[in-house]
């Protein structure tokens, strides 16, 4: 038996690798039925967060988020589902900061409303701000089970996904600790003898995403980086969009080619500027670092001390106590809006 067959038994000997995968999440196959069979049909996706909400989140589905860490976040969808309530979440990210902590504090206030049982994902935290204090909190009582893959590894499950593709191979895994803290395989390339590792690909039931502009049918535009959202988006079964403006679709069609999510894999569109506030959104505002430090050391504050209260009162102002994210934004105010309007310098986007 060669070098390369001995590694590939060894590995396979593992408990873990013998268990039979079980998806978190739709098939390949459930999937791909069910996005063949979808309408193309040009018709207003348009409706309020509440009632796209209302329509599509259920308990115990896999809830793929958009983004990247602090980057076009879907903060407004994320405070719609907090109220809504929605238990026995996985949750499929690439890497996200204050989403998957919203909802984390929210279950730990009440987690008959809210409550992830599952997290797949790359990286949960605030970058240069510091790790995400919820996650230390779930993770080191082992409230939560985790997959734990490479961004580029999120990110490519997502790709196979939105391919038809029930896997995909990677360079980034094999041969380092990350063979042990995810569900991929290594097997033999049958082209080259070589290793190579297989990453399982990532369907989630309901995608959320936020961009920078879309028409009514969901044709959408992402201005600065894409955040794997028109991945996630063309991997989930059913795709909820908010978008800082709505446009024309003649524009849309004047400017294909900056069409980066396609209109037949979106089931909802909602106009909600400043949706991915505290986050920032190219083309529009920075993120707010106060707002986000603020709302990490009150989490902080819980994990180190167990009281609930400092939680409990941003629940109560920032979520509970708004209607929508209008409201929201009301309580940030004008000022805080513009000095962030300010910080992203106007860069250039596409709209008309």
């Amino acid at each position: 038996m060669n070098s390369a067959s001995s590694k590939i038994k060894n590995i396979s000997s593992l408990e873990y690798k013998e268990k039979k995968l079980e998806y978190w999440g739709p098939t390949p196959d459930e999937s791909r039925k069910l996005m063949v069979n979808k309408s193309h049909a040009l018709k207003d996706k348009t409706m309020t967060l509440k009632d796209a909400v209302a329509k599509h989140i259920r308990n115990g589905i896999n809830l793929g988020i958009g983004g990247f860490v602090n980057t076009r976040v879907p903060v407004s969808i994320i405070h719609e589902i907090i109220r809504h309530g929605a238990t026995d979440l996985t949750l499929s990210f690439q890497s996200n900061s204050i989403c998957p902590e919203l909802l984390a504090g929210a279950m730990i206030l009440d987690p008959d409303r809210v409550s992830i049982r599952r997290v797949e994902l790359a990286w949960w935290g605030y970058e240069i701000i510091g790790i995400a204090p919820m996650l230390r909190h779930l993770a080191t009582n082992g409230i939560i089970e985790m997959d734990d893959y490479t961004n580029y590894g999120m990110s490519v499950r997502f790709k196979a996904a939105s391919m038809g593709i029930p896997f995909i191979p990677v360079r980034d895994h094999g041969g380092s600790d990350m063979e042990l803290v995810n569900r991929g395989k290594m097997i033999e390339c049958p082209f080259t003898g070589k290793n190579v590792y297989l990453l399982p690909a990532c369907h989630p039931d309901v995608g959320i995403v936020h961009t920078t502009a879309a028409d009514m049918y969901g044709n959408a535009r992402i201005f600065g980086a894409y955040c794997t959202c028109p991945e996630i988006a063309m991997a989930a079964n059913t795709t909820i969009m908010t978008t800082e403006k709505i446009i024309d679709t003649e524009s849309i069609r004047s400017y294909p080619n900056l069409t980066e999510i396609p209109f037949p894999v979106v089931d909802t569109v909602t106009e909600v500027p400043y949706g991915a506030y505290p986050g920032a959104s190219y083309g529009g505002y920075w993120f707010d670092m106060d707002h986000l430090k603020m709302f990490r050391s009150i989490c902080e504050d819980f994990r180190k001390t167990g009281s609930k209260d400092a939680l409990k009162k941003y629940y109560d102002e920032y979520i509970f106590g708004c209607e929508n994210h209008d409201d929201f934004i009301d309580k940030i105010g004008y000022k805080t809006i513009k000095k962030l309007r300010d910080l992203d310098g106007g860069q250039p986007i596409i709209l008309t």
